[in-house]
């Protein structure tokens, strides 16, 4: 595992991960991967594409995780529409 990639999750993250902690792991994980810290040009759209998809994946599985002792945004927002 990629030593810059922190737990996002509560309780080991205080609070919710904000889409830039998602970002930034997302890209770390980016770089692992394909062993560029920084693609070439002719790289660039499908590295970038790659950081967009591991992003969305990680913010919908921290929005369905359920961990005991915590409510997620996602629930309670859900929960307050009429």
């Amino acid at each position: 595992m990629c030593r810059s990639i922190k737990t996002l999750r509560p309780p080991v993250l205080p609070g919710e991960a904000t889409e830039e902690d998602i970002h930034a792991a997302a890209l770390q994980y980016v770089r692992k991967v394909s062993g560029f810290r920084a693609p070439a040009a002719h790289n660039r759209e499908v590295f970038d594409a790659a950081v967009a998809a591991v992003a969305r994946a990680t913010a919908e599985l921290l929005g369905g995780l359920e961990v005991r002792g915590h409510v997620s945004r996602a629930v309670t927002a859900a929960e307050e529409r009429p």
